[in-house]
This record gives C-alpha cells, sequence and structure tokens, in this order.
C-alpha cells in the first residue's frame, strides 16, 4: 500500500478537464516516477495504543471541565473559593454538605461522581500504555529530558513512531511544530504557510515540555529568561520547546544520553551546580 500525501501533491497546471479517472491517472503517473508525496504507515499494533492515549486527552479535558464547573458553582453559591486540589479531594457526601439547596447538592454529586469515574478510566488507560511504551526503545531516553515525565514520555514515544523517517533534528522540530512558518521574499513577510503540517500531538507535547522545563531546571531557566527579555515570553517558550524536539530527535536517532552541553552550546561555559 502507498499513503499519499495530499498536502505536498500540487495538480499538474496542464490539466484542462479534472475527474477522478484524470486524478487518478496523474497519482499513478507520480508513482511510477517515483516522486508521489508519500504519508508514514504507522504500525498497525501500536497504533490502537496510541489512539487509546489519545482518548486519554479527551478524558482528562472533560474531567477538568467538571472541575471548573464545580469550583464555578461553589463560587457563585457561597462567595468562596476553592482550588482545583480541593475539589479533587472531595467526595460525593461532602460535596452534597457544601450546599443547602437540593438542587446544587445533586448538580455537586453527580459532578463529583463523573470526575472520580473519569479519573478512574484515566488511570486505567495509563496502565495499559505504559505497558505497551516501556518496552520501546525510546521511552526510558526520552524522560531523561528536562520537563519530560511519565505522559509527555508516553505521549513522545507513542507518536513519533520510527524516528528512522526523519532526516535530521530540524525536519523533526518542523513535524512537531515547533519552527516558524512563514513566506519571505526580499527581506519582507508575504504570508504564512500550513502551520498545521505536522503532528499537534508532538506540538502539545513539547511545549508542555518546555513549560515544566523552564520551571524546574535551572539551565532551561536561565536560557528562557534570556529570550524572553529579547523576543517575548510566548516566542520564548516555543522555541525552547523546538530546542527540546531536537535534542529528543538525538535521544531517540542516536541513542544518546541528554547532555545539557549540546542543548545550550552557548551557557556550555557556565558552572553548573548540582
Amino acid at each position: 500500500m502507498v499513503l499519499a500525501n495530499p498536502a505536498k501533491i500540487d495538480q499538474y497546471s496542464g490539466i484542462k478537464h479534472a475527474d477522478d479517472k484524470n486524478d487518478a491517472y496523474f497519482l499513478a503517473e507520480l508513482c511510477r516516477l517515483n516522486i508521489l508525496p508519500t504519508g508514514y504507515i504507522y504500525d498497525a499494533r501500536l497504533r490502537p495504543v496510541r489512539d487509546l492515549l489519545r482518548r486519554r486527552m479527551s478524558l482528562v479535558r472533560h474531567r477538568t471541565a467538571l472541575m471548573l464547573s464545580f469550583e464555578g458553582l461553589f463560587a457563585r453559591t457561597t462567595g468562596q473559593k476553592m482550588t482545583l486540589s480541593q475539589v479533587k479531594a472531595l467526595e460525593v457526601k461532602q460535596a452534597h454538605q457544601l450546599y443547602e439547596h437540593p438542587a446544587n447538592q445533586l448538580i455537586a454529586g453527580i459532578q463529583v461522581e463523573n470526575m472520580s469515574k473519569l479519573s478512574e478510566s484515566i488511570v486505567q488507560i495509563e496502565k495499559a500504555v505504559l505497558k505497551v511504551a516501556a518496552k520501546l526503545p525510546y521511552y526510558e531516553k526520552l524522560k531523561t529530558l528536562p520537563g519530560v515525565g511519565i505522559i509527555l514520555g508516553l505521549t513522545i514515544t507513542m507518536e513519533v513512531g520510527e524516528i528512522s523517517r526523519f532526516a535530521d533534528a530540524g525536519h523533526f522540530a518542523s513535524y512537531c511544530r515547533t519552527v516558524d512558518s512563514k513566506c519571505v521574499s526580499n527581506g519582507k513577510k508575504k504570508g504564512e504557510n500550513n502551520q498545521k503540517c505536522g503532528n499537534k500531538y508532538l506540538a502539545w507535547a513539547f511545549v508542555e515540555a518546555a513549560n515544566f522545563a523552564k520551571r524546574y531546571d535551572k539551565d532551561c531557566r536561565k536560557w528562557f529568561d534570556r529570550k524572553a527579555a529579547k523576543k517575548g515570553t510566548v516566542i520564548a517558550t516555543k522555541a525552547l520547546a523546538c530546542k527540546l524536539a531536537k535534542a529528543a530527535w538525538y535521544l531517540m536517532s542516536e541513542g544518546t544520553d541528554y547532555d545539557r552541553r549540546r542543548i545550550f552550546p552557548e551557557m556550555a561555559g557556565v558552572k553548573h551546580k548540582e
């Protein structure tokens, strides 16, 4: 099977009449000339596990929406504030005791019960995916990256597939949507290219990793502060995500360990305190 990539196929400009038959002939001609842009066919054995992890993200969003709804109801009804950590620790009986009106007690109990069920489902998915991802060669290496923990390590491992399909670190960073997408002519910006070209799940994973890295890793924080002072926090976060994506490519393709001197060569001379 050959999986064509429609985003990279330009229709022949000399065609006067286009229909299914002519399109099929055009694709067959590109395939015969060995210039047909193709897409990656993910391993059939791992594809259901990858999709299962994607469903986890949907469940997490539903749980977060319920938590925010519960928090808003409590603030409107009592005039007080409840943190998300306090909402997570609530039980159904405790939620009923927060309100006097039966309607509020009912909706609060239902929301807490649904949040509990979603949490159980999320944990089940994480355990099932971890059993498969832990056997793959990339997972343990990726967890050494700053900002990458269990969930982000699972996401990157399952979304990459075969790292050999990326020629270098730049191509992988582009696939992760961490590089600019723009058209420049004579030094002037003329527009933007396809910003959605790439993997949105990897884009989310590396931006999340950048946010965690700048909070808990000293080297990442120092580099981020220098970049943010010149370009702003949004661009600095995306730039840090790009660095982490390139570092991840080296970890997966070469099997090397994380080295802060390679990801931050401009800071190699700075003494690092353990």
